[in-house]
């Protein structure tokens, strides 16, 4: 940054913030503060007057940038975002594979990590409807892959609708791990649209476990459709910047946190 924060104006001091929270997919007021060398309360007046004007929307010690609320962003968009997270979380989730058995991966950027983190001599059975995913294990020998069918959305990757979700009736793995475009303590885990959450959802009937692996940066959101209550997911992977006080509300309600 070659201007002096303390020198700006502030539009030009929220035109960072706002890149910054693009770019991210989410800011929050300490970090802010460090960063443009200002006051949190300083910080808090600029989310507040871009909170006004449409740009962002305030959540617990931070803001979230409007597009993440309302846009489902593409599997391409999302692989870019907390790339460093995202592998640490896929590490993480590496500890809750069975041995021998049977996962489920759900379409979307972390699980991709997760796949991508997979050990190639693995003699696990995955079960996906992600072409990506689909993709990267086809070639590992010791891999066995099965593709769930049915129309693909470009957004996402993901086989999705009535065949699949068939298919899912009659299976029953260990673990299935999901992603989340949002992470609500009160309105549980929640994704933009409804055929997608369809199909989350049977992943989870189908499920001994179910694991949300997602990053920090989806708590406080809450998209459109809900695929899952918190009753209804044992344990969430995310990353060390989730914050004390939801990773205890979570806990409360019954999901295991561990943040890496």
């Amino acid at each position: 940054m070659s201007q002096n924060p303390l020198a700006m104006y502030a539009p030009e001091r929220q035109q960072i913030i706002i890149d910054h929270a693009r770019d991210k997919g989410r800011v929050e007021v300490g970090a802010l503060a460090e960063m443009l060398r200002v006051t949190p309360e300083t910080v808090r007046r600029d989310l507040t007057a871009l909170e006004r004007r449409g740009l962002l929307r305030r959540v617990h010690g931070g803001a979230l940038p409007v597009d993440r609320l309302g846009v489902e962003p593409s599997l391409e968009r999302r692989m870019t975002r907390a790339h460093e997270e995202k592998m640490r979380i896929a590490a993480r989730a590496l500890e809750e594979l069975p041995d021998g058995g049977t996962i489920l991966l759900d379409s979307g950027s972390t699980t991709v990590a997760l796949a991508q983190a997979l050990p190639a001599d693995s003699d696990l059975t995955v079960v996906t409807n992600s072409v990506a995913i689909a993709s990267l294990l086809y070639e590992r020998a010791d891999t066995s892959l099965v593709i769930l069918g049915g129309p693909v959305r470009r957004r996402t990757g993901a086989a999705v609708g009535s065949w699949g979700r068939a298919a899912l009736e009659d299976i029953y793995v260990d673990v299935a791990f999901l992603g989340a475009n949002g992470l609500d303590v009160e309105r549980g885990f929640t994704t933009p649209h409804g055929i997608e959450a369809d199909t989350k959802r049977s992943f989870i009937r189908a499920a001994r476990r179910a694991v949300v692996v997602a990053d920090s940066s989806k708590a406080g959101v809450v998209s459109f459709h809900r695929f899952a209550r918190t009753d209804e997911v044992d344990l969430l992977i995310t990353d060390a910047r989730l914050d004390d006080e939801t990773a205890e509300q979570f806990d409360g309600a019954g999901v295991d946190v561990a943040r890496v």
